[in-house]
């Protein structure tokens, strides 16, 4: 996966409409268990089985914080039989996890980066 380059800018200066959209966004990202389900969704889809699993939260706190995503617009969700499988709308959101998972990375250092390997989402 190709990452934008961390200076390249916004094209133009964001109005306040845009602002207030992205503060909002970071808002919903500013949650441990939402952070770990959209990373986990970055990967493909997946049923809250599953993501409760990965996140280790119970049950009903994840399907709460799922429906505030969805309700966000940030994931979507089709039935299959009795599931519910969930998925990310697009690549944006997914990019942006990630590069915040970087950015942990390169003030935390990165477990990866102390047994010599090369991340390469950089």
């Amino acid at each position: 996966m190709h990452l934008s380059p961390a200076h390249s800018a916004h094209p133009q200066d964001p109005g306040d409409e845009q602002l207030a959209y992205a503060a909002d966004l970071l808002g919903l990202l500013a949650d441990r268990t939402r952070l770990v389900l959209l990373h986990t969704l970055g990967g493909g889809e997946a049923d809250v089985t599953t993501l409760t699993d990965t996140c280790g939260a119970a049950r009903p706190a994840v399907s709460q914080h799922l429906a505030k995503l969805r309700l966000a617009g940030l994931v979507t969700v089709r039935k299959e039989g009795r599931r519910m499988v969930y998925a990310l709308p697009d690549g944006h959101l997914r990019r942006l996890v990630s590069e915040a998972l970087n950015l942990a990375d390169h003030h935390l250092g990165s477990p990866s980066a102390s047994r010599g390997e090369v991340d390469p989402l950089v």
